[in-house]
């Protein structure tokens, strides 16, 4: 069997499609999960990894929803391996791709002990926010893979523009302040992800005006992202930057405004469950178009290569 692996070789262009599917099956399982909270079907199966006490779920509408999406997860973890397997067989070997793809396996597992102690402690807010936020943290993993799985092209790319770069990368911790208080106000709001007749804990640290609270602070602090990410695009585009930075960052700004209308609609409409899980697609959208442009802005130049730059150009103005 080993002696059989071992003539197993994966292309670079074979593990860079691996590398996507890894990175778009845990976007699913993102969109699943989130579907499963707000169907109410959080403790469709009250205990874990059984489903009332067996190893299948019993014919009720929120225990197959929630052990449909353990079964999605079980999927997911299979692809996350085969990725991590791939990426020791890839050839040439690339140890930074190898390790990185480790992280994938490891995530999944992590979120299977957390969703395992989140069903434990019935769904406390704040077991289910740090559910959501592993997700969000796995995702930078399986991003800079699939970035990074992409074949190299001979010659090396420019370096970025600093100010650029550092415009770019300053919306990464922005935007995870914008989900973290996203994930607080659904933890104060009416889907805590149980069935009705189910009393679970909500975030009450303001008593009744918590979630008027968090949903406003979410709201202005989704406006600054929204704000510093036109900024940003407006920066990039006068500042002629690589066309991959300057198109994700446009995504970005599309899907913040998108957002927005979604957000102040299901506010007026009293959080519909269905705007709240096209608000939290979106969101997790929005996470991947930052990652994407932090990317594929690279590192910035060091001061002496920019210098050296630049005197190159002077030099190739002046003697065309």
């Amino acid at each position: 069997m080993r002696a059989r692996l071992d003539r197993i070789e994966v292309t670079p262009r074979q593990f860079e499609l691996l590398a996507y599917a890894g990175l778009a099956a845990l976007t699913l399982i993102v969109f699943t999960g989130a579907a499963v909270r707000l169907s109410g079907s959080g403790l469709g199966c009250p205990d874990w990894p059984r489903c009332y006490g067996h190893v299948y779920p019993p014919l009720q509408t929120h225990a197959l929803i929630e052990f449909s999406n353990r079964v999605v997860s079980g999927l997911v973890g299979v692809v996350v391996v085969v990725v991590a397997l791939a990426a020791w067989r890839r050839r040439p070997f690339r140890r930074d791709l190898a390790l990185l793809a480790l992280t994938l396996p490891l995530g999944v597992v992590a979120q299977a002990v957390l969703g395992g102690y989140t069903v434990e402690e019935k769904l406390a807010p704040g077991f289910v926010m740090a559910h959501f936020g592993l997700s969000m943290v796995i995702l930078i993993g399986a991003a800079a893979l699939a970035w990074r799985a992409r074949p190299r092209s001979g010659a090396e790319p420019a370096a970025a523009d600093p100010v650029t770069a550092w415009s770019v990368r300053a919306l990464g911790p922005l935007a995870a302040i914008t989900i973290f208080a996203g994930t607080a106000a659904t933890g104060a709001g009416p889907h805590s992800g149980g069935a009705v007749g189910q009393h679970l804990k909500r975030l009450d640290f303001d008593g009744a005006d918590t979630l008027n609270w968090t949903i406003h602070a979410h709201g202005a602090i989704a406006f600054a992202l929204g704000i510093a990410a036109v900024v940003v695009w407006v920066l990039a585009e006068r500042r002629q930057a690589d066309a991959q930075v300057r198109r994700a960052l446009s995504w970005l700004c599309c899907l913040i405004a998108f957002q927005g209308v979604v957000g102040a609609v299901q506010y007026e409409t009293h959080l519909p469950s269905e705007l709240v899980w096209v608000h939290v697609v979106a969101a997790s959208l929005c996470w991947l178009c930052v990652l994407w442009a932090i990317a594929a802005c690279g590192r910035p130049a060091p001061l002496r290569a920019r210098k050296r730059a630049q005197i190159r150009a002077s030099i190739i103005a002046r003697n065309p």
